[in-house]
């Protein structure tokens, strides 16, 4: 269906990629993953457009193929009012009210051999998409999404995780033949995650998928492309299967790379002795054997095993503070909180956060967590009250709230308060973004380096109190693992939006659920409970959890260069992943 054969790419600040090739075949399911900012979504631009674009490389596609995309960006026309099923079948409505008045007007035309023409195209088209059944397929895909009840909803009353998956089912049922998403799973509540799990499993066309959702990358795909480090592979089979070869194989060439540098090293003392020699002996053998193993070194240098997929750099992220609380105090209260603009969205709301909490508040799409999280940041109501020892920072899962996306990323530094060049450079180096992109507008950013953006911008602030929502969007695999280790070495309190389990369980002391327009606490035990009765299987996430602790295991064995227990703690992980 795809081929791509030694394309590259690059920006003029960056190289995105060095002879990739990869092919999609007709009917697979593929996960595209890789860092925030490897390309990933200017790849897919790529297919969709190629003449846009200038690479080099070759890029054959089937002529008539036919593509649906979601963007990574919910966008609703706000002039245009309509219901959920009015919005889902625009296509075939459209189709419709052409085919009846082509037989309209071929009742009272000369021209009829012009019209049966444009009939037979309208026909094909509306066939094409099996129009005939449309009205009952639109009833599949809502019931296999839980949005049943949604059906005569009006668009703009539907939450952000609905109108996605809304979006989902509209370009489905418009039967492309490959179907493209770009990160469709951010923001869906757990509920809203399984939804979309059912809707690409029961999809039976091609389908590609940007997410770094581990989730869905366990239970819906059979092939992985993955770019790295302006290389990519290709991988047919399941995302753990994937994932575990790629560690075995980690095992193997940083054993390989050890005895590489020892071997390095006992050639570099050989050549210092050598050149101490020739320094008092001139004879012409001893040129002769520096020179030769000076070459052997040269070998060695540009033998050093190296793997694009292996040396995937773990991102910096640190949430700092100037502000510490030695004792414990009451960082924020809400006594009996309401918040409504035309219906009522909370009330009778109470619950306090210690300084050194970290809170994570849940609840479905739409019941008002980020109102909430914009109301205590505001701080402009009486029933919110906020110790005068706190100073507060907001992450937004708008991203634009927080940053200019029209400055430079210099300038939003300059703007922060950092003085000179130098400064923001080490800054923000450590965050992975180099010297020669800090002119760029951060427009151009992907949105997971929007996101490292933002934490860095939240970090400098120095603020004692985080507010954070969804601040795992966007953020790849190996960001998130960064984010909870901050979150767990933060000395201040947090209070975030998210719907990711693992994130929650790693880095949450307790949880606050929105239900019924009123906040109660719940400890994590109870949380557990919830979402294994109501959303995950239960074994599925006790085994995932037991996965990443010996996955973390053989990431510091691997540190200790200690090859024999990261084999052995290895051969325990492709046990547990046998019963996934």
């Amino acid at each position: 269906m795809i081929k791509f054969d030694k394309v590259s790419y690059s920006f003029p600040q960056k190289d995105l990629y060095t002879d990739v090739s990869f092919t999609i075949e007709e009917g697979q399911h593929c996960a595209f993953i890789g860092a925030s900012g490897s390309g990933k979504s200017t790849l897919i631009d790529i297919i969709m457009d190629p003449e846009k674009y200038v690479f080099d490389g070759n890029v054959e596609m089937e002529p008539s193929l036919k593509i649906g995309y979601v963007s990574q960006f919910s966008q609703r026309d706000k002039d245009k009012e309509t219901t959920v099923f009015e919005y889902i079948a625009e296509e075939f409505i459209k189709l419709e009210n052409e085919i009846a008045t082509l037989c309209a007007e071929m009742g009272t035309s000369d021209d009829i051999e012009t019209l049966l023409e444009k009939y037979q195209e309208a026909l094909d088209a509306f066939d094409a998409i099996d129009g005939d059944n449309y009205e009952n397929n639109i009833n599949k895909k809502l019931n296999a999404a839980n949005l049943t009840t949604h059906k005569d909803r009006m668009i703009s009353e539907l939450s952000g995780g609905e109108f996605k998956l809304i979006q989902v089912i509209k370009e489905m049922l418009n039967n492309p033949d490959l179907m493209i998403m770009d990160e469709p799973d951010v923001f869906l509540d757990f509920e809203n995650l399984n939804s979309l799990k059912n809707l690409i499993n029961s999809h039976k066309k091609t389908i590609l998928v940007i997410t770094h959702n581990r989730y869905l990358l366990n239970h819906c795909f059979n092939k992985i492309i993955h770019l790295e480090n302006t290389e990519l592979q290709e991988f047919d089979g399941r995302y753990i299967d994937y994932n575990f070869s790629l560690l075995q194989t980690k095992i193997e060439l940083q054993e390989m790379a050890i005895a590489d540098e020892e071997e390095i090293a006992r050639n570099e003392e050989l050549i210092k002795i050598l050149r101490e020699k020739a320094t008092y002996n001139a004879d012409a053998s001893r040129g002769r054997a520096l020179k030769a193993r000076v070459k052997i070194q040269e070998r060695l240098e540009a033998n050093r095993i190296k793997h694009p997929f292996v040396d995937i750099k773990q991102p910096y992220i640190n949430l700092e503070t100037n502000n510490e609380i030695e004792e414990e105090i009451i960082a924020l209260k809400t006594d009996n909180l309401g918040i409504s603009f035309d219906e009522v969205l909370l009330q009778n709301v109470n619950f306090e956060i210690k300084s050194n909490d970290k809170v994570a508040i849940i609840g479905t799409n739409g019941v008002g967590k980020t109102t909430l999280l914009k109301q205590i940041f505001k701080n402009n109501n009486d029933a919110i009250k906020i110790d005068e020892n706190i100073k507060l920072a907001y992450l937004s899962q708008m991203q634009s709230e927080v940053v200019n996306e029209s400055n430079t990323i210099l300038q939003e530094f300059y703007d922060v308060g950092f003085e000179t060049y130098g400064e923001i450079r080490r800054y923000l180096g450590r965050y992975g973004f180099s010297s020669d992109i800090l002119t760029q507008k951060i427009e151009s950013l992907s949105g997971g380096e929007k996101n490292i953006l933002q934490l860095a911008k939240v970090s400098a602030s120095k603020a004692n109190m985080l507010l954070m929502d969804e601040p795992t969007s966007h953020l790849d695999i190996y960001s998130q693992m960064a984010l909870e280790k901050a979150i767990s070495n933060y000395k201040g309190a947090i209070l975030m939006i998210s719907h990711d389990y693992h994130f929650i369980v790693n880095c949450a002391d307790y949880v606050l659920l929105i239900e019924d327009k009123t906040i109660r606490k719940m400890s994590m035990r109870k949380f557990r409970k919830m979402i294994y009765a109501n959303h995950f299987d239960k074994d599925y996430l006790q085994i995932e959890e037991k996965k990443k602790a010996l996955e973390m295991d053989i990431a510091s064995a691997l540190r200790d260069t200690d090859f024999e227990r990261a084999r052995s703690l290895s051969e325990k992980l492709e046990e547990i992943i046998k019963s996934l």
